[in-house]
């Protein structure tokens, strides 16, 4: 589902301020994989997701999605394929429209977006069926404006919108890094039901040593942009918060130095 091939981008070349973020970085999802991302700060995990999404263009190598090449499609072009949710819960919704219609405007993604003809029964009946995966009770909230939710309630909604339309590839920026654990905890269950039920292919960042543990059936970890460790499937489930900062430390020679991800 998608095929990252030798990618390499270093930002601010030939200046005082040149920093190589990603590194002949590759890696390969199937369809249905859900992977972990973890590592310190500037391993290049948000630039891999970045890369991805075509924020901007890689300086080499390939970004293949579902069979097509990408990796010269401009971001708004890749859009279609790609479903993001950022560490900001206020990023992907609109605060002063109703939840109905930031979930219409969503599924009318691709196509001309207007609300002109309003929302049909139909419509209505189908968000509030899809609200219910959540499991926080906005099915019975449809006219409320979003604004008025917390945090926790608009990054589920903003969860819900960016897998509408079953995206190819599923980027989940650190999504739960700004909420209060337990508000965290419940959309990351929501994102495994999610997941599992449109069988999403999915990329998910996370400082949470203990979440890319307990979330996905794949875990890689990334070091001054590469890949250093792989693991999936009962090896994966298996593994702790001493096993990976062991195995961090052996790959890569370092100390893991990153006191969220630590202390996390």
């Amino acid at each position: 589902m998608l095929d990252i091939q030798n990618i390499s981008k270093t930002f601010h070349p030939g200046t005082v301020n040149e920093k190589t973020a990603l590194n002949g970085l590759s890696l390969h999802l199937n369809e249905g994989d859900f992977v972990t991302v973890i590592g310190g700060n500037g391993a290049g995990k948000s630039t891999m997701l970045n890369a991805v999404a075509g924020v901007w263009p890689v300086d080499e190598g390939q970004i293949t999605i579902d069979g097509i090449s990408v990796t010269r499609l401009p971001e708004h072009k890749r859009a279609k394929y790609v479903g993001r949710v950022f560490q900001d819960p206020m990023t992907g919704t609109a605060a002063t429209m109703q939840i109905e219609e930031n979930l219409a405007l969503a599924a009318r993604r691709g196509s001309l977006r207007t609300l002109r003809q309003g929302i049909s029964h139909k419509e209505r009946e189908e968000y509030r069926e899809k609200l219910k995966v959540l499991n926080l009770g906005l099915e019975e909230r449809l006219t409320t404006k979003v604004g008025l939710l917390s945090g926790g309630q608009r990054q589920a909604l903003t969860l819900l919108m960016a897998t509408l339309k079953r995206p190819k590839i599923l980027l989940l920026d650190e999504h739960t890094a700004a909420l209060d654990p337990k508000t965290a905890a419940k959309v990351l269950e929501a994102t495994d039901r999610i997941v599992e039920r449109d069988h999403l292919s999915a990329i998910m960042i996370t400082h949470n040593m203990k979440d890319a543990i307990a979330h996905g059936n794949r875990l890689v970890m990334m070091h001054e942009g590469r890949i250093i460790y792989d693991v999936a499937g009962g090896e994966k489930k298996r593994l702790t918060v001493a096993d990976l900062l062991q195995k961090f430390e052996e790959v890569s020679g370092d100390e893991l130095s990153n006191d969220r991800m630590i202390l996390g």
